[in-house]
């Protein structure tokens, strides 16, 4: 009893402390997000469209996606890929069909909502995927894995405008290496990623998230600037490091393993050829 009185107010002091990384964490992603938000309303060319012909527009566009796209990986780390087993796939496979048979009474978000999963940037009205993250389940993704308790759920819209399900995102502590996350979901099944080397403004320059360097956003993750000296440069501030990693887990989309465990970070080659078995 005395030992365990001991080492009670050590574990508040780490659970008060993994509160306040999370809560800050999700305002600080909630800031970034909210004004990068404003980007799409800028032009993304300076001169008229009428002085345009269509073919040069559709070169400019695919230039610009491919240096977009380019300029995205600077500011993502991903996970190594490993050689699959059969125990992987078996693992990988028994924690989307518990995922699954848990996320079920999640597919209207007034039970998400009751449960303390809240949408993550109510205003901003059109996101290619919605997040509704409940903070105290992240505190504790960083000191246990319960596939039926993600950090995240997401959601698209359909059509009508109606929330749909598509499944969930998990979380753990940047600091976990390869072989601590491979426990959670195989490395050679699903590659978690994690944010890196953002220049953002200044607190008080929020305008700032409006320009532009050579086409490209100059702040966020579709900047060219991914080092400290860049970004000192340009009068930014820099995070090595945004939040810890993350992975999707979209089991509400299909049973193939590249499409439960892909999102735009993974990508899908690296499940070829590999199939969950039943689920």
């Amino acid at each position: 009893m005395v030992i365990e009185a001991l080492h009670r107010p050590q574990r508040t002091v780490r659970l008060r402390l993994a509160v306040a990384l999370v809560a800050g964490s999700a305002l600080l992603l909630a800031l970034l997000a909210r004004l990068a938000g404003g980007q799409s309303t800028t032009r993304e060319m300076d001169v008229p469209k009428a002085s345009v012909s269509p073919a040069e527009s559709a070169a400019h566009h695919m230039m610009d996606g491919h240096a977009l796209a380019s300029n995205a990986s600077l500011h993502v780390e991903m996970t190594p890929v490993w050689r699959a087993t059969p125990e992987d796939s078996a693992r990988a496979a028994h924690v989307a069909r518990t995922l699954r048979s848990a996320l079920e009474k999640y597919r209207d978000t007034t039970a998400a909502v009751a449960d303390g999963y809240r949408m993550f940037l109510p205003k901003l009205k059109e996101q290619k995927v919605y997040h509704f993250t409940n903070n105290w389940r992240a505190v504790q993704e960083g000191f246990r894995f319960e596939p039926t308790r993600p950090t995240s759920l997401l959601y698209k819209k359909d059509p009508d405008g109606r929330f749909v399900l598509i499944g969930a995102m998990y979380t753990a502590p940047r600091r976990f290496s390869p072989d601590k996350l491979d426990e959670r979901v195989p490395l050679s099944i699903a590659r978690w990623h994690k944010h890196v080397n953002w220049c953002i403004p200044k607190p008080g320059a929020e305008k700032r998230w409006l320009e532009r360097i050579d086409g490209a956003p100059m702040f966020g993750p579709e900047s060219p600037i991914a080092t400290k000296d860049q970004c000192d440069q340009v009068g930014g501030v820099f995070h090595p490091v945004l939040f810890g990693w993350m992975l999707h887990a979209n089991v509400f989309l299909g049973d193939d393993p590249a499409t439960i465990w892909g999102d735009e970070h993974a990508g899908h080659d690296m499940h070829e050829g590999m199939k969950m078995g039943a689920m």
